[in-house]
């Protein structure tokens, strides 16, 4: 008699993306018409100049792209893909204004408040603690979502970032846990139990699935380093003030990690971020297992002694 054994694999997919493209951002100016609506185009305007007064024409004309424009401009934001603000026309509306309200210059480091805590930051001004990042400076469009067009970085190195900070929750489970972000309502997040500064729900950092870049919150002093080193720059909306109802003035975006050197440094910039909104140091440090199969390795080989 012959037994046969069936064995089931289960297949877990990842839950981060392994193959990026860059996402596509057009020139909102640019005007493309086929050959028939060039046709109606030429015809609506000879019809204009002839039957209306030249200041209504003049008019008309100069309004003419806008639905182009907007169209484009409305692209752009779907292209960023999901975020904290809805993927709908109406959220495309909502993102529209709040540009009349977005920082001109998001490398221009905040001033430093007199009230607050901890009074310096996570090494007390320092600047030898984080290199010069090398290259340029990726290019970043969008408010929310904002988002790195490129520059990717690497797959790799994205899965390490996400278990060593699964991994630091489940060291540090009375300081912090993991979960979704608040700010972008997906995402891994890491949280502070008991935060000493006001972010969403005590939301240390969280990392962006569709760009590998991430957003934390920093003390002003670090936040300065990061940029000036060329590792970040700060969110549109982080202004301070009645903008703190959509970001903290401390919200500081971080470029995606490209080797191996430079998420240990994105690690540094994180350690400074639980500081910040903890009040505790930390050590985080990149890890490649989760350190449940860690753990379950090591109990095989007790066993085996």
């Amino acid at each position: 008699m012959t037994t046969t054994t069936t064995t089931q694999v289960l297949v877990q997919e990842p839950d981060y993306v392994e193959n990026l493209k860059a996402m596509a951002q057009h020139d909102i100016l640019r005007v493309t018409l086929n050959g028939p609506t060039l046709f109606l185009t030429i015809i609506a305007m000879i019809l204009a100049i002839q039957n209306l007064q030249p200041s209504l024409t003049c008019t008309l004309l100069a309004l003419a792209p806008l639905p182009w424009i907007v169209y484009n401009d409305y692209v752009n934001f779907l292209n960023l893909g999901p975020g904290g603000t809805p993927s709908t026309f109406k959220g495309y509306l909502k993102i529209t204004c709040l540009r009349l309200c977005a920082l001109s210059d998001p490398y221009k480091p905040a001033e430093k408040l007199e009230d607050i805590r901890p009074t310096l930051g996570y090494h007390n001004r320092a600047q030898s603690w984080l290199p010069k990042r090398s290259g340029p400076r990726p290019k970043i469009a969008g408010i929310a979502p904002q988002r790195q067009l490129d520059q990717l970085g690497c797959a790799e190195m994205n899965r390490i970032l996400r278990i060593s900070l699964e991994n630091f929750a489940i060291k540090h489970p009375d300081a912090t846990e993991k979960g979704e972000s608040c700010f972008e309502k997906k995402g891994l997040a890491l949280f502070a139990r008991n935060p000493i500064n006001v972010t969403c729900r005590g939301e240390i950092c969280h990392v962006h699935d569709s760009d590998r870049s991430m957003h934390l919150n920093l003390h002003p002093d670090d936040a300065k380093v990061v940029i000036e080193q060329g590792w970040g720059e700060r969110h549109p909306l982080s202004r301070g003030g009645w903008m703190t109802a959509f970001v903290p003035r401390e919200f500081t975006m971080i470029y995606a990690p490209r080797d191996r050197a430079e998420l240990d440094v994105i690690c540094q910039i994180i350690e400074a971020a639980g500081f910040w909104v903890c009040g505790e140091r930390f050590k985080l440090a990149a890890e490649s297992q989760p350190l449940m199969e860690i753990d379950a390795k090591a109990g095989v080989g007790d066993q085996c002694a």
